[in-house]
């Protein structure tokens, strides 16, 4: 009997009904797809990175070429290419190990997440270029980050994308635009004030808990706004 002939008969539609919402979009709860691109703001990335860790998800992650420059411009330390020291690289960073990490080299579009057949929660580029929204919007897929946020866009699956730009240009806001036309959530970097933040931290985690709202996923990260009559003190 071969392979195909043996998953067929070993099929139990009360195990794998595809009744099953996460199976029936084609997603996996417990797998998340991380794109970190050349944007300012690398933070955003580093808080993602912590609570889907310490939340026991498994991440599937990509930085883009210009995300290892920005890095180094941003923090004076060189992020490693090598998967292996980058995934350690980012554990340590986010001081988090929990869950489970797996990074993937920008330019490897033979990756599990370059394929609609790998399943996953959804995908989140954090932060976004304008360079990569443009790419994105318009189907262009040259490195793995941009392979992967049309696999989610095609598969109608979750891809939030992060831009963190200012000024926007009308080209900006166009391709802006044409994301949301074709299913992604645009969540920009931008916080609010009402939860009365007191570190940079506190303003990071109150975009990072936005993010993943658009997942369904309650990131405990902040004090949601309650009402009026309930401003904490």
């Amino acid at each position: 009997m071969n392979t195909t002939e043996s998953k067929i008969n070993n099929f139990n539609p009360q195990t794998q009904s595809r009744g099953n919402s996460d199976r029936a979009n084609g997603s996996n709860a417990n797998i998340i797809t991380v794109g970190v691109s050349g944007a300012s703001g690398m933070i955003y990335a580093v808080r993602s990175l912590k609570f889907l860790l310490a939340a026991g998800y498994q991440v599937e992650l990509v930085a883009s070429k210009s995300a290892l420059m920005v890095w180094n411009e941003e923090y004076d330390v060189q992020m490693p290419a090598n998967c292996e020291a980058q995934t350690q690289f980012w554990r340590d960073q986010c001081q988090e190990n929990g869950g489970k990490l797996i990074c993937h080299p920008w330019s490897d579009v033979g990756a599990n997440i370059a394929s609609g057949s790998f399943r996953t929660l959804g995908m989140v580029v954090i932060p976004c270029s304008m360079g990569t929204v443009a790419k994105i919007a318009h189907g262009f897929s040259s490195d793995l980050l941009e392979r992967a946020a049309d696999v989610h866009l095609k598969e109608g699956r979750k891809l939030v994308v992060v831009p963190r730009e200012t000024p926007f240009s009308l080209i900006h806001l166009r391709n802006l635009t044409a994301l949301a036309e074709a299913g992604a959530k645009i969540v920009p970097a931008i916080p609010a004030w009402y939860h009365r933040p007191q570190s940079i931290e506190d303003l990071v985690d109150f975009v990072v808990a936005r993010v993943f709202d658009q997942f369904g996923i309650d990131a405990d990260l902040i004090n949601r706004w309650q009402g009026r009559n309930n401003i904490s003190e």
